[in-house]
């Protein structure tokens, strides 16, 4: 991967903008290797529903690998997650 730091940052700035960027990029290899423990067709459906919810309540949820796979009742426990 290749992180552009504008030109007109200072050390600090482009220090933070790293620590963003490794810190977003360890949280995606973590829900991957949670993924890993998942059911594959789960996994794929799962991330649908984070979306789904973060579109629809304007807000951003991370769906627990044990939620239940059922839409009904996964629905029915957003405020859960």
């Amino acid at each position: 991967m290749r992180l552009d730091i504008p030109d007109d940052a200072d050390d600090e700035e482009a220090a933070a903008i790293a620590a963003v960027v490794r810190s977003h990029m360890r949280a995606q290899e973590e829900a991957a290797a949670e993924d890993d423990d998942v059911e594959p067709e789960w996994a794929g459906n799962r991330w649908r529903f984070t979306g789904r919810v973060n579109s629809l309540q304007n807000r951003t949820v991370r769906v627990p690998t044990d939620a239940p796979r059922d839409a009904w009742s996964a629905a029915g426990r957003t405020d859960r997650y």
